[in-house]
């Protein structure tokens, strides 16, 4: 800390995985709570670092707010970065609408958008989706019931289109989701509630 020295801080986001942040400083230690605070920033800061450590002038107008933003920015990257590694874990990296397994082709839907009140990045408030399943549950396409059935919106079940829509959309109707094994990892009733009640009100 009083040297600055950058550190490296590996973030673990699931049992053997995880997210090695560069640099991050140490600016605060409490040696009473055996806790020391950290701050990330950028590899400028090294170099500016190195530049005044041989008598060059360098303008540092606001490196306490520079480190600050960067840390909040860093903080929400990790947040989603676990969330989503978590939600494909709990749903044993499969789509819970299709079974699709590429784990290149899912996401990690928010059931309550992030942001609001409960859009908190838990599994509970997530569902393993492919992205087309992720963009049409988003867009109230398709919703899904508290009881986790599946319902496609009245519109697009009549609409005429080629085989993606019939077979990856409609066909859906009244399927239930694969739910995670650990009961506790399944979606959160009254979130289900929320959201399909805008889906309800969108169709």
């Amino acid at each position: 800390m009083k040297n600055q020295i950058p550190l490296i801080y590996f973030y673990g986001i699931v049992p053997g995985k995880y997210l090695a942040v560069w640099p991050v400083y140490i600016i605060n230690d409490n040696p009473a709570s055996l806790t020391f605070t950290i701050a990330a920033d950028d590899v400028s800061t090294i170099e500016r670092h190195l530049l005044s450590s041989h008598n060059i002038i360098v303008s540092d107008t606001s490196e306490i707010a520079v480190r600050k933003y960067i840390t909040s920015s860093v903080r929400q990257r990790l947040h989603q970065k676990a969330f989503r590694e978590r939600v494909l874990l709990a749903y044993s990296q499969q789509c819970a609408f299709c079974r699709i397994k590429h784990i290149q082709l899912l996401d990690a839907a928010h059931i309550i958008p992030d942001g609001d009140e409960l859009g908190d990045p838990v599994v509970n408030n997530g569902l393993s989706l492919c992205k087309i399943h992720h963009a049409a549950f988003d867009s109230n396409i398709i919703g899904v019931t508290p009881d986790y059935i599946i319902e496609v919106r009245e519109d697009i079940l009549e609409e005429k289109d080629g085989p993606m829509l019939k077979h990856g959309i409609q066909e859906l109707q009244h399927n239930k989701i694969i739910l995670p094994r650990d009961k506790e990892m399944w979606p959160d009733r009254e979130r289900l509630y929320i959201k399909y009640t805008k889906f309800k009100q969108t169709g």
